[in-house]
């Protein structure tokens, strides 16, 4: 692997391939480590063709993790280590980088935007975004807190993402519904117990780089709404009065602010209430459900790249929007795919950037409960949010796919 420039070296913890490539880019030699259960081969093989090397690890064992992290930080006399996907493996991979000197952010302040519950106790503290908020140790624990708190209130584990055991509890039926949904996804708690906000939602993507931060884009949330509110689409920018854009940017400085967050990505989502914005939780990594080429495709501003470009210390400001992005998520009846159109002539449109829909005849499409159990998108570009919006629609319609259904335990 030849190196036209040489930024550090860089030990980066379940990489996506592209981060991979934009560190290599940078000038940075990369040796990335990644649990071989999580992705097939074919994709570590990607990820190895810009690594130095690729170490293979079980996540779900910390002590091993944190033992090769450190062995390969010595070994590579590597300078930075990096996590930037999921939460469940971030907290040992940084308390041990910490530990080496070789984190950019401390445990401490990753963990107060990761854990739900923190994150709250740290706002309410402080006075900012304060909303009422409850924990549940386990399972059991979570109707006798409701009876206390009072309905309608949202259950959410304090560590998860992607709409994950999410759900607002009106009735005790939601509240069965809710314990058959965490149950059958084997999550255990701790969980939160919070005041049900009301109004517009919002995902708010931030680069900090030595403890400034950069608010890189808002943008509106559409979701299925209660109780399990699975985001069902996005637009970027979204559509605000500037004086509700400033005081959502505040909000989120000011939480990343009390965290001691540093540096790196971090992912926030913001309900604008009557009374102001509320932060309804956050992420010390990059926003999902491609926000990213959102960002890219209305600003130009590359989100993944600018990382590395700040870690190797230039300066990168993200421009205005210029227009607009939007992705929509499928959602098809659940059941057995018996035929599917479309997805070639979607991907042909000019104002199409991504379609990605990876089922074909023959596969059965799950019941969607939540980010993971959605079946694909298509991100566009367009002049207005209306006319996003339109495309978007249009995006749906062109996907032409037939399903059988077939019995619910077999989904």
């Amino acid at each position: 692997m030849t190196h036209p420039r040489t930024a550090g070296r860089l030990l980066m913890v379940m990489p996506y391939e592209q981060l991979v490539r934009k560190a290599v880019e940078a000038g940075f030699r990369v040796w990335s480590v990644w649990d071989p259960k999580l992705r097939p081969a074919a994709y570590l093989d990607q990820v190895a063709a810009h690594s130095e090397e690729l170490l293979l690890t079980d996540f779900e064992d910390e002590a091993a993790l944190r033992a090769l992290v450190a062995r390969a930080a010595r070994e590579h006399r590597v300078d930075h280590v990096l996590h930037l996907g999921s939460e469940r493996s971030m907290a040992p991979v940084v308390a041990e980088a910490e530990a080496l000197g070789l984190s950019p952010n401390t445990a401490a302040s990753v963990r107060l935007l990761n854990d739900k519950h923190a994150m709250r106790a740290l706002l309410n503290a402080a006075g900012v975004s304060v909303v009422r908020v409850r924990e549940a140790a386990g399972l059991a624990e979570v109707e006798p807190v409701l009876a206390e708190f009072g309905l309608p209130a949202v259950v959410k584990p304090t560590n998860s993402a992607g709409s994950r055991g999410v759900a607002l509890v009106r009735t005790a039926a939601d509240l069965a519904e809710w314990a058959e949904r965490v149950k059958a996804a084997g999550i255990e708690g701790p969980f939160i117990v919070e005041e049900f906000l009301r109004g517009p939602e919002f995902s708010v993507e931030t680069l900090s780089v030595g403890g400034a931060h950069q608010v890189v884009g808002i943008t509106a949330k559409q979701t299925s709404g209660p109780p399990g509110f699975v985001e069902t689409g996005h637009v970027h920018p979204a559509p605000l009065d500037p004086a509700d854009a400033q005081a959502i940017r505040s909000t989120v400085t000011a939480l990343l602010d009390l965290s001691g967050f540093a540096f790196g990505p971090a992912h926030t989502e913001v309900i604008l209430t009557p009374a102001g914005p509320r932060v309804v939780e956050s992420q010390a990594r990059l926003g999902g459900d491609r926000i990213p080429l959102l960002v890219e495709v209305a600003t130009g501003f590359d989100l993944e790249a600018a990382i590395f470009r700040g870690l190797a210390g230039e300066d990168v400001r993200a421009p205005a929007a210029h227009r607009y992005a939007s992705v929509g998520f499928f959602r098809l009846p659940a059941g057995r795919l018996e035929s599917v159109e479309g997805v070639d002539a979607l991907k042909a449109l000019d104002h199409v950037h991504a379609v990605h829909f990876p089922y074909g005849p023959g596969d059965v499409l799950p019941l969607t409960t939540d980010s993971g159990t959605r079946h694909g998108y298509a991100v566009v570009d367009a002049p207005s949010p209306a006319e996003a919006a339109d495309r978007i629609a249009a995006a749906h319609a062109a996907l032409r796919a037939r399903t059988t259904p077939i019995p619910k335990e077999a989904l």
